[in-house]
């Protein structure tokens, strides 16, 4: 039996505010909803002490609800997968908790699969002119996920929110918490900005909480992420194939694996774009990387561009890997040599950026032989090891920019094939 929330719908005509209706609504296949027809209605959601998803997604997806509130104090139980997909002119208000059931084995029966990287998400948020803010939090439930993967590598784990098939779409002052693995994937989408978000991914046991990506956006395009900070075990931000005109910018990251380009070309017969992408104004700590680029190379790996992209401003501190381009990705020096990456890296900057490494090495800028990386520059570069003097290595690329000679005479590999 699916559970009952209770809707309080409210209009507001001028600045005065009535109570219309109070009305269970009572999802069920086939099943009527009968709300208030009066356009601007306000729908509040209050929790059943059951499974509070079905009415959650017939409260966003009914054209009467433009506004869904989750009030402080609420926390709404999800035990079954959310369907979002279709919204229209929606906003979500979240002052209150959405928290996911920690059952692994209904989750990896019953979560939507995303082909990309054989991915599995709870939550599926798609359409047009949608707007999911009001200062409360998403909880994952991820600490049951990271004890179990940690016994159990072969584990899917979801993803908490996906955008998929977005316009205009607003993601504003949420706190996301214990994702199992990736926060939050932007599909196939557009015109989607996150901004003012918090997302901490911690294991409280010896498990790591990893692959806890903060954003990845794959297929999208005019993609905004803002003035955010993020505590996790993988990639503060990823730029997967086909990712185009993105601005990051302003976000504090902790450790994480950086703001990573890629990873792109890895599948036979597919050729990968990632252009226009601006990472402005980044603090990265206790990171494994910082401003990263990686591409893969050898036999039976795919192709694609990466274009037009600028890492700048950026303070690190204690980064394994402050500033990386790796497009030998996944393959030694020999094979990279034999099978150079096809996919091309042109039009880089990385500009003012500044702080500490962890080791002696604080800068890689690794490409494959036969030209494949071109018009890269390196400004403004001042980044210290732990003790002694820091190293900038570079093979197969010639650098331009005011910190170009702090890398030297970059090696040539195509000799050694």
């Amino acid at each position: 039996m699916f559970s009952k929330l209770l809707l309080l719908l409210l209009i507001t005509a001028g600045t005065t505010s009535a109570l219309v209706s109070a009305l269970e609504l009572t999802p069920s296949t086939g099943s009527a909803i009968k709300l208030s027809s009066v356009a601007g209605s306000s729908c509040q959601l209050i929790a059943s002490g059951a499974d509070d998803a079905p009415s959650f997604v017939s409260a966003v997806l009914n054209g009467n609800c433009q506004t869904v509130v989750i009030p402080a104090e609420t926390t709404l139980n999800i035990s079954t997968k959310l369907d979002m997909t279709g919204a229209r002119d929606t906003h979500i208000v979240l002052e209150g908790t959405i928290k996911f059931n920690p059952d692994i084995d209904y989750w990896v029966a019953n979560a939507f699969p995303i082909t990309f990287q054989t991915q599995i998400t709870y939550w599926l948020l798609g359409g047009m002119n949608i707007t999911l803010d009001g200062g409360g939090t998403i909880d994952g439930s991820g600490q049951v996920w990271y004890d179990k993967f940690s016994d159990d590598s072969s584990l899917l784990r979801p993803i908490i929110l996906t955008i998929l098939n977005g316009t205009n779409v607003l993601v504003n002052n949420v706190t996301m918490i214990n994702s199992p693995e990736w926060f939050n994937l932007v599909h196939s989408s557009s015109g989607v900005t996150f901004s003012n978000i918090n997302l901490t991914a911690a294991s409280t046991s010896k498990a790591s909480a990893k692959n806890t990506d903060g954003w990845d956006i794959y297929r999208s395009d005019q993609v905004t992420i803002k003035d955010s900070v993020i505590n996790n075990g993988d990639d503060c931000v990823s730029f997967k194939p086909n990712a185009t005109n993105i601005l990051v910018t302003n976000l504090n990251c902790t450790g994480s694996h950086g703001i990573s380009v890629g990873s792109l070309g890895q599948f036979e017969g597919m050729f990968d774009i990632v252009e226009n992408v601006t990472s402005s104004n980044i603090r990265m700590s206790n990171a494994q990387n910082g401003a990263r680029i990686k591409c893969w190379a050898g036999s039976g790996v795919g192709s694609g561009i990466v274009k037009n992209i600028t890492f700048e401003h950026f303070i690190e501190d204690d980064v394994d890997h402050p500033v990386v381009i790796d497009q030998c990705y996944m393959t030694s020096d020999e094979d990279c040599a034999e099978f150079p990456s096809n996919t091309f890296i042109q039009d880089v900057v990385f500009s003012s950026i500044s702080g500490t490494g962890s080791g002696s090495t604080v800068a890689t800028l690794d490409c494959s032989p036969g030209a494949r990386c071109s018009n890269i520059t390196v400004t403004s570069i001042s980044l210290a090891a732990p003790k002694g003097t820091a190293k900038y290595e570079c093979q197969n690329v010639e650098l331009g920019g005011s910190s170009a000679s702090l890398f030297g005479t970059c090696t040539d590999t195509s000799m050694s094939s």
